[in-house]
C-alpha cells in the first residue's frame, strides 16, 4: 500500500522550534514527527510513501538515510525551488497516485489512533473519488456535508467566507483532520496550475464526483502545529 506524508511546510506556527529544523523533525515525547507518522504507516501495513519536502530538505533526507528508511520504500517529491501547497503537491506526485489502488494522504503535523485500515476498507465500499477524514470538533473552518456524508460547502467562520452548493439548509458541520484517502481516477481532474489548495479542488470537483466524509471521532487526535498543541501532545500516552 502507497502513502503520501506532506512534510513541506514551513511550520511558522511552530517556530522559533522550526528556525533551524523542518517541522517533520519537531519531537514529541523525544520521537520527531515524521518518525510518528512512519511507524504507524507502517503498523497499518503501508510499504510505500512519497514524502513532499523543501524547508531543511537536507535534514529530512539524512534523518531517513540515518534510520534506513524505517524498512520503507521512501520516495522524495523535492519543492525546495517553490512551495505547491496541498493540491500541488498531490498534483506533482500525480505519477506516484496513479495505480489499481487508493492512496493515504497524511499530514506530518497529525497524531492520531486512526485506525487507517477501517479507513481504507470505508473507502473502497462507497467507490468514493476521495474519502476524508473528518470530526466533530470546533475549527474556525468547516467542510459540510449532505445527509449521505458527501462534501457539499466549505465555510470560514471567522471570515463569513463560503464555498459551494448552500441550497441544502440541513448540512452537517465536520473539521477535516488532514488524512484523507485518493483514488488515482481523480488524478485527471487536477487543475492546470502548478500551486493551490486541495481542499479548495474537493469543492470545485463534489457537485461531479463522490467526496466522502470518515467520521472518527472516537479516535484519539490531535494537530501538534502550534506550540500549545505541542506541549498537550506531551502529556498524553501516544
Amino acid at each position: 500500500m502507497k502513502a503520501i506524508l506532506l512534510a513541506a511546510g514551513l511550520g511558522t506556527r511552530l517556530f522559533p522550534l522550526t528556525k533551524d529544523k523542518p517541522k517533520a523533525l519537531v519531537e514529541v515525547q523525544g520521537v520527531p514527527l515524521i518518525q510518528h507518522q512512519l511507524e504507524k504507516l507502517k503498523s497499518e501495513g503501508f510499504t510505500e510513501v512519497l514524502i513532499n519536502i523543501h524547508h531543511f530538505a537536507d535534514q529530512i533526507i539524512a534523518f531517513l538515510k540515518k534510520h534506513k528508511n524505517f524498512g520503507l520504500k521512501i520516495l522524495f517529491s523535492d519543492e525546495r525551488d517553490q512551495l505547491l501547497d496541498t493540491g500541488g503537491a498531490l498534483r506533482k506526485a500525480a505519477d506516484f497516485i496513479r495505480g489499481d489502488d487508493p492512496v493515504l494522504i497524511y499530514n506530518v503535523d497529525v497524531l492520531s489512533n486512526i485506525s487507517l485500515k477501517d479507513m481504507l476498507h470505508d473507502h473502497r465500499l462507497t467507490g468514493a473519488s476521495v474519502t476524508l477524514a473528518i470530526r466533530k470538533r470546533k475549527s474556525s473552518r468547516y467542510l459540510l456535508f449532505d445527509e449521505h456524508n458527501q462534501l457539499r460547502a466549505w465555510e470560514n467562520i471567522k471570515t463569513g467566507e463560503k464555498k459551494g452548493d448552500w441550497e441544502n439548509k440541513n448540512l452537517i458541520q465536520a473539521a477535516f483532520s488532514g488524512i484523507h484517502i485518493f483514488s488515482s481516477k481523480s488524478v485527471d481532474l487536477f487543475p492546470n496550475k502548478e500551486a493551490f489548495s486541495i481542499i479548495d479542488f474537493y469543492i470545485d470537483i463534489c457537485d461531479t464526483q463522490c467526496i466522502s466524509g470518515y467520521f472518527h471521532d472516537e479516535s484519539f487526535w490531535l494537530d501538534v502545529g502550534n506550540p500549545e498543541t505541542l506541549a498537550e501532545a506531551e502529556k498524553i500516552r501516544i
